[in-house]
């Protein structure tokens, strides 16, 4: 047996048929109104999930999810968790801390050397040298290498 498809309002069918047709959605949003519309035409799960490029099970959550909450599920809600507490440009400015020369005494600069110059600088109230590490793992930087400065690739 068939599971009964959803039917959209006028009115939603036409918010998203215009979204659709302007081009500055996510990826993921894109996905979600198109299979949105195919259900509505009577699509089954399988064609659509075909069609927009994910499992069955996938279209049937969102099928769920827009009988539950309308189209507000098109985007997804803030995630739990805590936020970032250090931002790009915080971030830029720690990896070109990384690059400039040691302090004096040192011939190199240390993870624990960086984040207590984060703190002292007050680019940050608090950074353990394992988030100063985090940050520069994801750049060619590297403090306790030979030569002072990033990598070049």
């Amino acid at each position: 047996m068939q599971k009964q498809h959803i039917q959209l309002t006028e009115q939603d069918q036409n918010q998203l048929e215009t979204m659709l047709s302007g081009g500055q959605q996510s990826a993921k949003v894109f996905k979600r109104a198109t299979a949105l519309l195919a259900l509505n035409r009577g699509e089954t799960l399988e064609a659509t999930a075909v069609m927009v490029g994910v499992t069955n099970e996938t279209v049937g959550v969102w099928r769920n999810q827009y009988r539950a909450a309308g189209l507000k599920f098109l985007t997804d809600q803030p995630r739990p968790g805590r936020p970032p507490t250090i931002d790009g440009l915080q971030r830029a400015q720690i990896t070109a801390l990384a690059c400039s020369e040691a302090p004096a005494g040192h011939s190199q600069w240390s993870l624990r050397l960086l984040a207590d110059k984060v703190v002292e600088l007050k680019l940050s109230e608090h950074l353990s040298h394992s988030h100063v590490g985090r940050i520069l793992k994801k750049t060619n930087s590297s403090p306790t290498a030979a030569s002072v400065g990033a990598s070049q690739p």
